[in-house]
């Protein structure tokens, strides 16, 4: 039932983000109103699925939907063909981002939480480090096939009546699908065979010793490294670059990536260290990202609340999630409040860091045209 919650948030946000596009909403308005929805959420429902809610936001934005989601947005935004094209060519991801956590959080309204804590060697990652390399691939090629799956089913379907393609673009698709659930099915079993279980175990290491201090500053390093492993942040990354002619470097995006991510692992270190509640985090945090959508251009307000989707991939769900948990179960916490809620900062921060590029490049400009306009006033 979460699954089917969590599928049915993500298609109908994604609805909704092709109703922006087409009626030319506000993409800062539709952000404030539905994030109002979900605070309001946040506050009805009991505070377990709090981090389970903005976890699964973040966590169901990966390298099968980004592409995907992003590759619709420019397509209907160049059919549209209007002034905002080039913003309106994201966003999808960010507004699709509040499904899932509408979807848990509703669900929360609806059922009670289950008591009791995890397992410690559920925590630890213990089952998928015993998987043999057959189980692994399997239970990945099962995992990719119903994803690709559908997808395979609607290409098909277009081909036939919307479509029509030659047959050398046909043989493309085709290709491109084979090399897509080949690499993805590997991904999945290095995950799961090994990013996950070594992640929890250095978490464990790490929390089981007595400088539980220790984990911020391995945790911020890891944060930062870790994100450029994200193949989505990649993708979004090489969109901004095509689809701004340039303007904004490849490079600068992802150096602030990389500062947004290490804050939010950071962040999360500390809510083990202290026993914080994620909210005393989740609610300044949002709260800063819509306020400097106020400000900030409003390309990289898309970008970044697309920025927020991209960062919280199969890297972090994986092995930091798994690192926070090993962590959270050996220094005593409670893995269900400590460790979840991580993927939640990660998919927050990016949303501030982003929007602070946003503002360095209005600022850049300024002083340039400035600059120019008092050249010229010399001149003349």
């Amino acid at each position: 039932s979460l699954v089917f919650a969590i599928s049915l948030g993500v298609g109908l946000f994604v609805s909704i983000a092709f109703a922006r596009i087409v009626l030319a909403i506000s993409y800062r308005w539709v952000l404030i109103g539905f994030y109002a929805i979900v605070a309001v959420l946040s506050f009805l429902v009991d505070t377990f699925f709090l981090g389970i809610a903005f976890d699964a936001g973040g966590a169901t934005t990966g390298p099968m939907t980004v592409p995907f989601i992003l590759a619709l947005g420019v397509g209907v935004a160049a059919v549209r063909k209007s002034g905002s094209s080039e913003q309106d060519s994201f966003g999808l991801v960010g507004i699709a981002s509040i499904g899932p956590i509408s979807a848990v959080l509703v669900m929360g309204l609806i059922g009670k939480a289950s008591d009791g804590g995890i397992p410690v060697g559920t925590a630890t990652g213990t089952v998928s480090s015993s998987m043999g390399l057959g189980s692994l691939i399997g239970s990945s090629a099962l995992e990719v096939l119903q994803a690709l799956g559908p997808l395979a089913l609607l290409f098909i379907l277009f081909q036939f009546t919307l479509l029509h393609q030659q047959r050398r673009q046909l043989i493309r698709m085709i290709e491109g699908l084979v090399y897509a659930a080949i690499g993805l099915v590997l991904f999945l079993a290095g995950i799961n065979g090994a990013f996950m279980p070594i992640g929890s175990t250095i978490g464990s290491l790490i929390g089981a010793s007595p400088y539980l201090w220790i984990l911020i500053p391995i945790g911020m390093f890891l944060g930062a490294v870790v994100v450029l492993a994200e193949p989505a942040v990649w993708i979004l990354t090489d969109q901004v670059r095509d689809v701004s002619g340039g303007s904004i470097r490849k490079s600068l995006v992802l150096v602030f990536f990389s500062i947004g991510v290490s804050l939010a692992v950071g962040l999360a270190m500390v809510r083990i260290v202290f026993r914080l509640p994620l909210s005393y985090f989740l609610i300044p945090g949002y709260a800063l990202a819509l306020l400097l959508t106020f400000r900030c251009p409003p390309l990289f307000t898309t970008i970044a609340f697309d920025s927020g989707g991209v960062a919280s991939g199969p890297m972090s769900s994986s092995f930091l999630l798994a690192f926070t948990l090993g962590a959270s179960a050996a220094s005593g916490g409670d893995p269900f409040a400590d460790a979840f809620g991580i993927v939640a900062l990660i998919a927050m921060t990016p949303l501030v860091t982003i929007q602070l590029l946003g503002l360095l490049y209005r600022t850049r400009n300024t002083k340039g045209n400035q600059s120019s306009l008092e050249r010229n006033a010399a001149y003349e």
